[in-house]
């Protein structure tokens, strides 16, 4: 019987650099989007997917991100004092149970095969998930449930992929396709960044992953490779070569990446407009900009 999936990496180890000075003293995983840190969205994905077990890769400067997972006594007495029972059950479903989170340190900036490289003896011999929070999928299903469920037809490894504009494939790792079958594609290799004439195809990998151990075992022996650092993608590519199973997934959902300024803020104006308390406001100034806009035309 395949193993289930029960832990999740996230590696948050990252300066956010683009967001300074913000991220000068709150980590990027915190700032909100509508009322949430980023880390919450990927939490309650994770959650619903069936993970149990949270292991964060961390590094100087983060301690507000653990901290956030911490109980808040006092103000939970407060809102239960004050009646607040709407309030109180948000609060809570941020809390996280003992022994159910750990933090690992990446000394150093090495990329995300590192990342996930230092997370290995928590893994052990078990198929895992990796989730960039930076990533955020609005989809009725979760992304991650829905790669579960996929999983638990195909085992292998299983990365979630969508199609992205030729010039755009130097900012990702794109997939080389053997055969596609819909919502999943075999993959015979992987490329990392490569420019749009190098590409194999436009099919991207973004930052949510089922993984066999073996790829533990090959970022042992990965060397540095695309910008000096150790790439999960080769890590993946490897196993490929061994003669292991690897697909693509196309999630159904829409995509943000609020690892930049411009896909933050579009993911602010998403979240806000599916908001029923938030939405006619918000829509009502939207739609004043617009017509400011036509005028000045």
């Amino acid at each position: 019987m395949r193993k289930k999936v029960t832990k999740a990496i996230f590696p948050v180890a990252g300066m956010g650099t683009r967001f300074l000075p913000a991220t000068k003293s709150v980590p990027k995983e915190i700032m909100t989007l509508v009322d949430r840190p980023l880390v919450q969205y990927a939490i309650d994905e994770a959650r619903a997917a069936g993970i149990k077990e949270f292991i964060f890769v961390t590094s100087r400067g983060k301690g507000a991100l653990e901290d956030y997972f911490d109980h808040a006594p006092q103000l939970e007495q407060e809102l239960r004092k004050k009646g607040k029972t709407e309030l109180l059950e948000t609060l809570q479903n941020t809390n996280m149970e003992s022994g159910a989170i750990a933090y690992i340190r990446q000394h150093k900036a090495l990329g995300l095969g590192h990342a996930v490289w230092c997370a290995r003896r928590l893994i052990a011999n078990e198929p895992f998930a990796v989730m960039l929070p930076d990533d955020v999928i609005a989809a009725d299903k979760p992304c991650l449930q829905q790669m579960v469920e996929a999983y638990a037809e195909t085992g292998g490894n299983i990365v979630a992929a969508m199609e992205v504009e030729p010039e755009q494939t130097s900012s990702y790792g794109v997939l080389d396709v053997s055969d596609d079958m819909g919502s999943l594609v075999k993959v015979k290799g992987m490329v990392e960044k490569p420019k749009a004439e190098d590409a194999p195809s436009n099919l991207a990998v973004i930052g949510r992953y089922i993984l066999e151990p073996s790829v533990l075992r090959n970022l042992n022996q990965i060397k540095s490779g695309s910008g000096g650092e150790i790439q999960l993608t080769d890590a993946i590519a490897r196993d490929i070569a061994d003669g292991n199973d690897v697909y693509g997934y196309r999630f159904r959902g829409q995509r943000f990446d609020c690892g930049s300024k411009s896909g933050f803020l579009q993911a602010t104006v998403a979240f806000g407009l599916a908001r029923e308390d938030l939405r006619d406001d918000l829509s009502s100034y939207l739609h004043s900009i617009m017509q400011v806009d036509k005028a000045a035309q």
